[in-house]
């Protein structure tokens, strides 16, 4: 019939447009077989690679002082909020701090707390100017502690050799300064190891 060859004019020419590199006689065999699969060039992506944002290097950060507290913020009824926020924070953290929970898992928990708003005392210190200095942290790097005093007065204790102590409703920790050499963000994911003693 007159449209089965209008058929085989269209399929063929569309064939010929869609694989332009075929000869007549391949796409002929196709057509016999009954099953044409169309070739489809892909164009290559080019993939953009992402910018990585560079954040600033440990020198920057001292050359800026970003982390710099600057002296008229140096006062320790300006924190006195803070240490409110971070008792609240404990107690949540410990479901309550009851007096019949455990003293072990209290322990375990205050270990990988943030302590930036504690009062904390220094109890022992291979260094005796050390022992003694009380007051709220306000900040905390792997080596040492940054408190701020009743006096008003930024300290900067060292975490090694010292041992500090925290308490909190009655119930008092005691932090040994030569293990806990870690950054707050470390501690978070470190699995502390109960020993039998412990040295400065």
């Amino acid at each position: 019939p007159p449209d089965s060859e209008k058929a085989k004019t269209l399929v063929h020419s569309f064939l010929k447009r869609s694989m332009p590199k075929m000869r007549d006689e391949a796409i002929q065999d196709l057509l016999t077989r009954k099953a044409v699969v169309l070739e489809h060039y892909h164009k290559k992506q080019t993939k953009q690679k992402r910018k990585k944002t560079k954040g600033f290097t440990a020198k920057q950060r001292r050359e800026l002082r970003l982390f710099e507290i600057e002296p008229e913020q140096q006062r320790y009824a300006i924190f006195l909020p803070l240490h409110e926020l971070w008792k609240q924070y404990i107690r949540d953290l410990c479901h309550g701090l009851k007096p019949d929970a455990q003293p072990h898992m209290i322990q375990s928990k205050l270990l990988k707390a943030d302590l930036h708003g504690a009062i904390v005392t220094v109890t022992k210190s291979k260094c005796p100017s050390y022992v003694g200095i009380t007051g709220i942290i306000l900040q905390e790097f792997k080596h040492i502690f940054k408190i701020i005093t009743k006096e008003d007065k930024l300290k900067v204790v060292p975490k090694l050799n010292n041992v500090f102590s925290l308490e909190l409703d009655g119930f008092i920790s005691y932090i040994y300064g030569s293990k806990f050499l870690l950054r707050a963000s470390e501690r978070s994911a470190k699995k502390f190891k109960l020993k039998g003693t412990i040295d400065l």
